[in-house]
């Protein structure tokens, strides 16, 4: 089964970790959460959801996951000036590694430089950010473009949660 990596901070959306971790879970998968500072707990933006990280992000590398879960919220706007975390997503980008990104998730994503030429979905009003960062906007429940996981918001868990097992299975 898949070691999953999901990158989180405060003010992440908490519907977004827990649905689909909860599933990756049930579905035999570990989940690791990773973020500035381990031991630390972060606390999502809606419900105060109350997530300890584990690892931080400084100590760990694609190579120790399988896959790359980005909830929403502020979280990824918040951890885009961490150039560990940038360089943490970058790195399942370039080695094909799964990635699932739901919401606001593609801001980390832009600062990566790691959409050019890609299709993808993300919230309302991150849309012109995407198309400048020479992404294709699709808006669909859940867009698939290679290892690019992708979702609009809380809304599209269902389909989100679903092509991310599916891209876990292959």
């Amino acid at each position: 089964m898949s070691r999953i990596a999901a990158i989180l901070t405060d003010w992440f959306e908490d519907s977004e970790y827990t649905e689909p971790a909860e599933a990756f879970r049930k579905a035999g998968h570990t989940v690791v959460t990773v973020g500035p500072d381990a031991g630390k707990t972060v606390t999502g933006k809606k419900s105060g959801t109350a997530v300890g990280i584990e690892k931080a992000v400084a100590e760990v590398s694609e190579g120790d996951f399988d896959a790359l879960l980005i909830p929403g919220g502020f979280s990824p706007d918040k951890l885009r000036v961490d150039q560990n975390a940038v360089d943490f997503a970058k790195a399942f980008m370039e080695t094909g590694k799964p990635v699932f990104a739901i919401c606001h998730a593609p801001q980390l994503l832009i600062t990566a430089d790691a959409l050019r030429g890609r299709k993808l979905t993300g919230y309302t009003s991150i849309i012109q950010d995407i198309k400048n960062a020479g992404a294709q906007f699709v808006d669909q429940e859940a867009v698939v473009d290679g290892n690019l996981v992708s979702s609009r918001n809380p809304g599209d868990l269902p389909a989100f949660i679903k092509a991310c097992l599916e891209k876990l299975e292959e």
